[in-house]
């Protein structure tokens, strides 16, 4: 079956995230996207839509930003899709060279996210992606370490918002599209 339309594609998609209770601890209900890593055609759907919402919602792109780790499973296909770069935010010390980093508390403690200096240039247009914004702090971290190398960060793309933990209102300013929310 292949998908055409945009509620095609959005239904497969929802049909391949699971759902794992109680995962990693007690009380959280996860929701995991890997199954449509698995699924070519789901995965293509997750690009197609992604795409389509930057085609329509910007003028300009410079560099599409995976953050660490699922980031980097869909930031590379969406970048090429759209026929620019892909830049990386990693955990504290996984990148090789100069980095910039910023430090971010997390529930249980505190972490720390870097890239390479020269990953951005100053006023470059660049689009965030994830697989899953929940409370906030890693992208509003990603946030701020653009901010800090004078790039213009226009949104945040996220394949699952989890509403009731309030992330995008941390990212305000910025605007965050989500392709399915919890």
């Amino acid at each position: 079956m292949a998908c055409s339309s945009r509620a095609d594609k959005m239904n497969l998609v929802i049909q391949k995230i699971r759902s794992f209770p109680d995962f990693p601890s007690k009380g959280i209900l996860f929701r995991d996207v890997c199954p449509i890593l698995k699924d070519p055609k789901a995965l293509t759907a997750v690009i197609d839509l992604f795409e389509e919402h930057v085609r329509q919602t910007y003028t300009q792109v410079d560099l599409i930003v995976g953050i660490d780790a699922r980031g980097f499973l869909f930031g590379p296909l969406l970048a090429q899709r759209l026929g620019i770069g892909l830049a990386l935010i990693r955990k504290k010390g996984k990148l090789p060279g100069p980095t910039v980093s910023v430090a971010y508390s997390l529930e249980y403690g505190k972490a720390e996210a870097e890239m390479q200096v020269d990953a951005v240039e100053p006023g470059q247009k660049v689009l965030l992606i994830d697989d899953l914004l929940a409370t906030g702090g890693t992208l509003y971290a990603a946030c701020e370490l653009l901010r800090k190398r004078q790039a213009e960060v226009l949104g945040c793309l996220v394949l699952v918002q989890l509403t009731d933990l309030d992330g995008a209102q941390r990212l305000k300013p910025v605007s965050v599209f989500s392709l399915t929310e919890y």
